[in-house]
């Protein structure tokens, strides 16, 4: 009986722990846009991004909307490791760290001291609370272009991942780590650090537009974009003449339309062509009327000889 008691006394409180040690999701993202690795559950098409996860984008920037508010972008085949920490303050954000190895991220949320932002060279820590609009860009070389946007972003504490430097990074500040030092440093950095823009026309598009290359389609013809009656009379392609039969006359006709636009407006043919069409054009002779055998008043006196019995 008093075994009984005990394990109902404890029942509660193992269940107080289990909800406890429950983190809550961090954000969503598609599931067409990256691949989703590590604790995340799916549904709708997003992938709820729950514990230690990492997000790489296929060919297009993948957007992670937080649950704290704000988005990280992770730009086209970037990929970004995402871990909550647990939050003393039920009310508070939990902390957020974000790890990138290579590519670039865009990140606008509201940041707090206990957030982190960590390269494979370089560690940030967030001065103060504040809106944080920060790019980062890690090359293949090490070289990290860094801006901290915003002239009420919080101060970055930039720190060596292997080494004792440090550099501060004020709002607005846009520079570049060269090899990812802090002793080489381009304090007035001009190239973008975030996502490039995305591309106006896929490659299939450029394809089926007749883009250059072999596997593009050929150029159609002025003939084949301007059809007739319209090619002809822009001038982009020949009039075709119907041909009459075989030994009857006809006449051809050589004439320029005018591209102007007005239906009534012709262009003269040059001379030599006005004197062959003219020798084509004119009009075969009349046979010529046949000619009376007798005048009308003989005739008619030859009537009235007969009619009174003269010879």
């Amino acid at each position: 009986m008093r075994i009984q008691i005990a394990m109902a006394g404890l029942l509660p409180m193992i269940l107080t722990v289990g909800l406890s040690g429950q983190q809550p999701p961090i954000g969503t993202v598609g599931v067409q846009d990256a691949t989703v690795s590590g604790a995340l559950e799916v549904s709708n098409g997003q992938a709820v991004l729950v514990g230690n996860t990492t997000v790489t984008a296929k060919d297009r920037t993948a957007e992670i909307a937080l649950n704290r508010g704000g988005t990280v972008k992770v730009c086209a085949t970037s990929g970004l490791h995402l871990t909550a920490g647990k939050s003393g303050d039920a009310t508070a954000a939990a902390p957020l760290m974000l790890a990138l190895d290579r590519g670039a991220i865009e990140v606008e949320m509201p940041a707090t001291t206990r957030d982190l932002v960590t390269t494979p060279d370089l560690r940030f820590t967030i001065g103060g609370d504040g809106p944080l609009d920060l790019q980062l860009r890690v090359t293949r070389n090490g070289d990290t272009c860094v801006e901290n946007r915003g002239a009420k972003a919080p101060m970055l504490n930039v720190a060596d991942q292997f080494g004792e430097a440090t550099y501060q990074l004020r709002a607005g500040q846009h520079v570049l780590f060269e090899h990812g030092s802090l002793k080489e440093v381009v304090d007035h950095e001009s190239s973008a650090c975030g996502c490039p823009p995305e591309p106006t026309m896929s490659v299939a598009d450029a394809l089926v537009s007749g883009g250059g290359g072999s596997g593009g389609t050929a150029p159609k013809s002025a003939a084949e974009e301007h059809p007739f009656p319209a090619a002809v009379s822009a001038g982009l392609a020949p009039a075709t003449v119907p041909q009459a039969p075989v030994g009857q006359e006809h006449t051809q006709v050589a004439v320029a339309l005018s591209s102007s636009g007005d239906a009534d407006s012709t262009a003269a043919p040059p001379p030599a062509a006005k004197s062959a069409n003219a020798a084509q054009a004119a009009p075969a002779p009349a046979p010529p009327a046949p000619k009376q055998s007798k005048d009308l008043v003989h005739v008619v006196g030859r009537f009235f000889k007969r009619l009174f019995g003269g010879g």
